[in-house]
């Protein structure tokens, strides 16, 4: 567990949950940043990295990817600090108006604003219907994302899933688990052809086991993982130990534990003043996808704009008595923290 200490904790490290760092920075406030995916860019690296965005204002066209990692360049004056691959799980006003944001993992972030750019909510997997696997979640040998591939390095490793992120793993971990299983239930790959050509190489050289037409449907073990059951298309189920199964499904968004910290909600949205984009919670921001308000368009570039309206209304909270002034960066260029 760690503790942290910033001027805004910014939930969501998306495009606009960057860009916000951005403007915040322009402003002299230190951002934290925290968001339940394993790295940066939101929908943006987890879904479409390499899908061409058209809107973004000065770019005929921008890769996904390139997009984010240009806000990373862009943010980098201002050493914003992050926590990755951890859900924000509760909000609690102090006494003397600030924050403390704790998460799914224990780290404890201590703020005077939190802003809210979780874009749709906060990505969750999608998990196999098999009955008990809650029971070895937690460290207990079922994982849904991989945070640090050396935790698997000489074990026996069981993947299931045929999209990218899948793949990538797959021939990733070829080279570090002592076992590697891969278990898709289709005969054909979603995700790159050029990634899937690599798996069938791996797995025709040995370094890896693919199993087509197959899933997964039972786990078991005394309180670890030790084994899960495979059941191929037209044969016998049979038992596989391993130490860890690891299903790659994608993800899906939900708001999570942000809907009961007493947030005005419509349609599963933030309802917020479009003057600062604050919500009815003071000191509380949402800006990016998952708000509303009338006329809302959830455009990244809005989002942007969002950002730069919240910061402004942001320093005001937390600096009371300094009188903002805009400084345009053509003039005063960008400020180093």
């Amino acid at each position: 567990m760690s503790t942290v200490t910033t001027d805004i904790c910014i939930i969501g490290a998306g495009p606009v949950g960057l860009f916000a760092v951005f403007e915040a920075g322009l402003l002299k406030m230190k951002c934290h940043v925290i968001d339940a995916l394993p790295q940066v860019g939101g929908q943006l690296s987890e879904i479409y990295p390499k899908k061409p965005i058209y809107d973004i204002p000065g770019f005929p066209f921008i890769l996904a990817g390139e997009l984010v990692t240009n806000l990373m360049e862009q943010i980098k004056p201002f050493h914003p600090t992050f926590t990755l691959g951890e859900r924000v799980e509760t909000l609690d006003k102090q006494e003397d108006g600030s924050f403390r944001v704790v998460s799914s993992e224990g780290t404890e972030i201590f703020c005077k604003v939190v802003v809210i750019a979780g874009g749709l909510g906060s990505f969750e997997p999608r998990k196999p219907a098999i009955e008990n696997l809650t029971d070895y979640e937690g460290g207990k040998g079922v994982n849904y994302m991989i945070l640090d591939p050396e935790h698997y390095r000489d074990k026996r490793v069981v993947l299931a899933g045929g999209g990218d992120s899948a793949l990538d793993w797959a021939i990733f971990l070829a080279d570090v688990a002592k076992e590697l299983t891969l278990v898709h239930r289709g005969t054909t790959f979603r995700g790159a052809p050029e990634s899937a050509a690599r798996v069938t190489s791996l797995s025709e050289e040995g370094h890896m086991n693919l199993l087509l037409k197959a899933n997964v449907t039972e786990v078991h073990g005394d309180g670890q993982l030790s084994a899960v059951t495979i059941v191929p298309d037209g044969a016998e189920p049979y038992t596989l130990e391993t130490d860890y199964f690891i299903p790659l499904f994608g993800l899906v968004p939900k708001l999570g534990p942000l809907e009961n910290w007493g947030l005005e909600l419509e349609k599963s949205a933030i309802v917020v003043n479009t003057v600062d984009y604050s919500t009815n919670i003071e000191g509380v921001y949402a800006i990016g996808d998952i708000n509303t308000y009338p006329g809302k368009l959830k455009l990244i570039l809005c989002g942007f704009h969002e950002a730069a309206l919240m910061a402004q209304s942001a320093y005001s909270l937390i600096y009371p008595d300094k009188k903002f002034v805009l400084k345009y960066t053509t003039v005063n260029g960008v400020p180093t923290m």
